[in-house]
């Protein structure tokens, strides 16, 4: 799970995802509403990536945390600042879009806390 270089954004692919899931691992997804709602891996908590600044005190900082987009590029910004803010976070590659089509389990429909 370590970046290839020192500069690089903490990566898991997706049957580390998985892996992870599996032990309990918390998984955020940064999308907007409309696209969680569409489809979703099924435990991830909807955090938009523009309200994730102001929601940090949901977060622990005791564990690692995972943050997943549609395909990786929203997930990798808000890892690097999780990071920079003092948590343990990874992007997953791929994103959504990748989960879905490797034909792993999605849920649709509104996020609990909504």
């Amino acid at each position: 799970m370590a970046p290839n270089r020192p500069d690089a954004t903490p990566e898991v692919d997706l049957d580390q995802l998985a892996a992870a899931l599996g032990s309990g691992a918390a998984l955020i997804d940064v999308r907007e509403m409309n696209e969680y709602v569409a489809g979703h891996v099924p435990g991830a908590v909807l955090i938009p990536m523009g309200q994730l600044p102001t929601r940090l005190g949901e977060l622990t900082k005791h564990a690692p945390i995972y943050v997943i987009c549609a395909s990786g590029n929203r997930s990798a910004a808000m890892t690097d600042f999780l990071n920079r803010t003092g948590f343990d976070a990874y992007s997953v590659a791929g994103g959504t879009k990748g989960w879905a089509h490797s034909r792993r389990p999605v849920d649709t429909g509104m996020p609990r806390h909504a």
